[in-house]
């Protein structure tokens, strides 16, 4: 049985590991393109204040990623045509963090100035470090609105159109977005749906436990139930002979109570014989009170 606790305890203990990793890890295939603007005339302003085209990258992962070390591009023939310098703070991108790129053709600005512009292009590409593998792209359309921006409707999805407002470095959903518990509250005023699913979540985990820590037991006493061998035997005989039985234990424990109540005095078992002397007085003598007989 400590072999199978001690197999459990190291199992649990790799999987623990695995996620911590997991979670740790950094992967740059999490990021995309999430938004960009081509014409911008008098919108969103770079470190130097200018208006140029820029490009968001948004991070999908629950951990934060470092972009560095990948690539920009707009031209599929050439996926290495910007490279993002590696070992900058500014390149590490936080978890569901965003990181704009200004594509002014003006690299000496600083590394977020990239050396291609989006007025000429018609694509957006990411590529990974090595340069070969395709992260993101985006299909530019030449019909760009100015001060318009080209995104995702809601960060990292699927679907794309002009946004309403241009959100760099933010959330492109800006519009109020009704949840599921505000959907649920309004088919449900009452909240007797509320209570039903709450009662069935709790009876369902009671239920779970049941069952969970029943066949845990029958797992660890699996052990119990094999057919022991000769030794074992001889072993757990021995165990019984060398322990005392309960009949054995009532007696002792009857003996000690009455020893405990039923004192008495402790009685002298010498016998001590002392001598009686008594002095001889002439008063007391039986010849002087005779008479003597007459003659």
């Amino acid at each position: 049985m400590r072999k199978n606790i001690f197999r459990i305890i190291a199992g649990v203990f790799i999987l623990w590991s695995l996620s911590a990793v997991s979670i740790q890890a950094q992967s740059a295939m999490d990021l995309r393109i999430n938004e960009f603007m081509v014409n911008n005339d008098s919108n969103y302003v770079d470190d130097y204040g200018e208006h140029s085209p820029w490009i968001e990258i948004y991070n999908s992962a629950y951990n934060m990623v470092n972009i560095g070390g990948c690539y920009l591009t707009n031209d599929l023939s050439n996926p290495t045509m910007y490279r993002i310098p590696k070992g900058q703070v500014i390149t590490k991108i936080p978890t569901q963090g965003y990181l704009v790129f200004w594509a002014d053709s003006n690299t000496t600005r600083g590394i977020l100035h990239l050396n291609f512009n989006l007025k000429d292009s018609k694509f957006i590409a990411l590529f990974d470090p090595s340069g070969k593998t395709l992260i993101d792209s985006v299909s530019i359309n030449p019909k760009q609105q100015a001060n318009v921006a080209f995104g995702r409707l809601e960060d990292g999805s699927a679907t794309w159109d002009y946004l309403l407002k241009a959100t760099p470095s933010a959330n492109n959903l800006t519009v109020a977005k009704v949840s599921a518990a505000d959907e649920f509250g309004e088919m449900d005023p009452l909240g007797v749906g509320m209570i039903i699913i709450a009662m069935s979540v709790v009876f369902s985990g009671l239920a779970f436990l049941y069952l969970f820590f029943k066949y845990l037991g029958r797992f660890f006493l699996r052990d119990k139930k094999k057919p022991k061998t000769g030794i074992e035997k001889v072993q757990e005989n021995q165990e019984d002979e060398d322990e005392i039985s309960g009949e054995v234990n009532a007696a002792i424990v009857a003996a000690l109570y009455f020893y405990r109540t039923e004192l008495h005095d402790t009685e002298a078992t010498v016998l001590t014989i002392n001598k009686v002397a008594r002095a001889y007085s002439p008063w007391s003598s039986k010849i002087y009170g005779l008479r003597k007989n007459p003659k």
